[in-house]
């Protein structure tokens, strides 16, 4: 069963990279360009650090849009790295969530929660457990060493000893 969340998480982490990072840029461009300081600092080390921040940041959310992306393509749960990856991911924006709507405003505030949203909805997608379609033997023979009622059918043979 496909399911779109994956590929809509994708994307948007994919355009939401290139926006950071294009945003950082144009700031460090500004700054250098107005010659600005802030409390006596460089504005050239002011610069160049908003564009090393904007690359770093880029880079992180293409890397969570290409977990996203794998999921999508796999139909499986991301794990290891790739689930710690999301999460921090979704963690990033409830932290971005709390400061944007102070700083720049409700809009950011709602991008930002929607962005969370759509990653705790993809973890949460592929963390459910499938259902069998029809009940009754597992692959692999048997039924697991399970009664009809849930309880053990029989314990295994004792090993024995040549």
């Amino acid at each position: 069963m496909r399911r779109p969340v994956a590929w809509i998480v994708a994307v948007v982490l994919f355009v939401e990279a290139v926006g950071v990072a294009a945003l950082n840029w144009f700031l460090a461009i500004v700054v250098d360009r107005q010659d600005m300081s802030l409390a006596g600092l460089d504005p050239d080390m002011m610069s160049v650090s908003s564009k090393i921040g904007g690359v770093v940041f880029g880079l992180y959310f293409a890397l969570c849009g290409l977990v996203a992306l794998l999921v999508a393509v796999r139909d499986r749960a991301p794990a290891g790295l790739g689930r710690v990856l999301l999460i921090s991911a979704a963690v990033v924006h409830g932290l971005l969530g709390a400061f944007t709507w102070g700083l720049v405003g409700p809009g950011a505030f709602v991008f930002m929660i929607v962005v969370l949203g759509l990653i705790v909805l993809l973890l949460m997608t592929y963390d459910a457990r499938e259902e069998p379609a029809a009940p009754g033997p597992r692959p692999g023979g048997g039924d697991g060493g399970k009664g009809g009622d849930g309880s053990p059918v029989s314990s295994p043979p004792a090993p024995t000893t040549p």
